[in-house]
């Protein structure tokens, strides 16, 4: 049942001024750690619209002692950014969104322009707009629905448009430190508007094969480690069928391998002419929910040891493992969590069907607020993540609306309205 004051702040939903906001959102180019300029927009976006904001300068320098701390990218600067509304003395709700976009690769491959929304079938299109700046909007426009209907809420709810996501989560791990804490928090990352309280870990691996080089004309007097890149490739692929097996967990049960081993980038040589002297192969590394990221780790390297000991060379000159870059731990609440079931309810009262509840194989920030903010999370958001990272992504109008309309509910009924 949806009430009066629930109704008037729906009415005010404004879809055109949305889908203006995420124009503006995806004609950042905000790939590459460039995250400044938007959150100087945000910021001032923000308080435009009567937030109270906190913003910073984030201590990359001590940020990178913590232990959660891991990014791709290094930066120089970065800011944080939190936008409040609402009275402090009540329940308080963390709307978290990224505001980095991966880069937009070869850009033949797109039929748009990835830094320029374009509208057309029902979508927009543009880098970012469904991972995740589509998913902010949605934020910021439930907010601004609340407030033109000139209601007050009793709790309060919190913007929070974060840095570095897609590298590692600096941007949320910076919130969590300032003490930007709340009752529970919404991650808006594209989830088909399931609501998610498990995401999957990701590690980051390098995997060096050494070889033995020598002139091309004269290969067989080297060792070409090119020729190992199977038999490496073959024992990942059975590591992760031997761990998806084990780590199967009722949430997961949609994916047929929720806990994917991924090798994203390959290398090998100096010269074209020249024996190559290693191969390096990168990915990510799924881990499963409750898995002890260390002991997930040593099953890789256990892994590589046990290829190396088959082989006369490989057992003298030892494959090494590496981690480094991003590290998503995994994270999960109860099903039975209070923002569980509350927005399972708002979706339902929002859009007349009933929430799907499953966990997101990829790595996202929830894991931050989980882990170390101590915050019941959840992902819910529009759209579809087989869209993000690659050429044409967009995100479907009535995925924004359908996000906006809940999020308005699930903020009203969470922290309550001022009688």
């Amino acid at each position: 049942m949806i009430t009066s004051a629930e109704q008037a702040a729906l009415d005010r939903i404004d879809i055109d001024a949305l889908i203006a906001t995420l124009s503006d959102l995806v004609a950042f180019e905000s790939d590459h750690g460039r995250e400044m300029d938007i959150q100087h927009h945000m910021a001032g976006m923000l308080s435009g619209m009567g937030m109270e904001t906190d913003v910073w300068d984030i201590d990359l320098n001590s940020l990178r002692e913590h232990p959660a701390y891991g990014a791709e990218i290094e930066r120089d600067q970065a800011i944080g950014l939190v936008g409040r509304w609402g009275a402090a003395s009540g329940k308080k709700l963390i709307l978290n969104g990224h505001v980095d976009v991966v880069p937009p690769g070869e850009p033949e491959r797109w039929s748009v322009q990835p830094f320029q929304a374009t509208v057309r079938d029902g979508r927009v299109y543009g880098r970012g707009a469904v991972d995740m700046k589509g998913g902010l909007c949605c934020a910021i426009h439930a907010v601004r629905a609340i407030m033109d209907a000139g209601l007050e809420l009793a709790g309060e709810v919190m913007i929070q448009p974060v840095v570095g996501e897609e590298d590692g989560g600096a941007g949320t791990l910076a919130a969590v430190v300032r003490g930007h804490r709340a009752d529970a928090a919404i991650v808006l990352e594209p989830t088909e508007m399931a609501v998610a309280p498990a995401q999957g870990g990701a590690l980051s691996f390098r995997i060096t094969v050494p070889g033995l080089a020598a002139h091309g004309a004269l290969r067989t007097e080297g060792v070409d480690p090119m020729d190992y890149f199977d038999r490496v490739h073959r024992t990942l692929r059975a590591l992760e069928q031997a761990r998806n097996e084990r780590l199967r967990h009722p949430l997961f049960a949609d994916y047929e391998v929720p806990y994917a081993i991924c090798v994203g980038k390959v290398q090998a040589g100096i010269w074209a002419s020249t024996v190559a002297e290693t191969l390096v192969l990168e990915g990510r590394y799924g881990v499963g929910i409750d898995e002890d990221p260390d002991q997930a780790r040593a099953e890789l390297e256990q892994a590589v040891a046990d290829l190396a000991k088959t082989d006369p060379w490989l057992s003298e000159h030892l494959p090494q493992v590496e981690w480094w870059g991003a590290r998503f731990m995994p994270a999960a609440i109860p099903v039975e969590d209070p923002i569980v079931s509350e927005l399972s309810s708002a979706w339902q009262a929002a859009c007349a069907s009933k929430a799907v509840v499953r966990g997101m194989p990829y790595g996202a920030d929830m894991h931050l607020l989980v882990n170390q903010g101590k915050m019941p999370t959840v992902l819910f958001g529009p759209g579809d993540v087989r869209l993000a990272h690659a050429p044409d992504e967009y995100v479907p109008i009535a995925d924004l609306e359908a996000v906006t309309r809940t999020l308005v509910l699930a903020i009203i009924r969470f922290c309550g309205l001022r009688q």
